[in-house]
């Protein structure tokens, strides 16, 4: 009986390792741009005032794996104060949360603010299988962290 109990246990390990290893994060970035030439970034998100209180902590993981690239976060409000030469180097940033029972999946694009040409795209997934969304949270964007990185 002991035996039995073990091995199933064993069993379930192994299947929800094999689930959750099935969860992805990755990059693309063009290969026709030179990533060193961008200084700036500014988040652009239409609901970043309007999330539930309790998602801002997330939020402000998210800026600071931004802002932890090297890239100088400015408020999109003051885009228009940057020089010509300063927008030559600004990237935008937009973000997207998709949370499933599965996984969390957050997705953070980078956009050349003067042609509109999308330049990079990092994806940070986790998953816990349903058992927990907020270690899905945490797990997704440690991921997309090092994919910014």
């Amino acid at each position: 009986m002991k035996k039995t109990t073990l091995f199933i246990t064993f069993l379930i390990i192994c299947i929800v390792c094999l689930l959750s290893s099935c969860t992805t994060s990755k990059s693309v970035v063009s290969s026709n741009v030179n990533l060193n030439k961008y200084e700036y970034a500014a988040i652009i998100n239409n609901d970043t005032y309007h999330i539930p209180a309790e998602l801002m902590q997330y939020e402000i993981q998210l800026f600071d794996a931004v802002e932890g690239s090297g890239l100088k976060l400015i408020s999109d409000w003051r885009i228009n104060e940057l020089s010509a030469q300063q927008q030559e180097r600004l990237l935008i940033v937009k973000y997207g949360v998709n949370v499933t029972d599965e996984e969390t999946i957050i997705t953070v694009n980078f956009i050349d603010y003067l042609s509109g040409r999308p330049i990079a795209s990092c994806r940070g997934a986790s998953s816990s299988l349903g058992i927990s969304h907020e270690a899905d949270m945490r797990g997704a964007l440690k991921n997309v962290a090092k994919q910014i990185a």
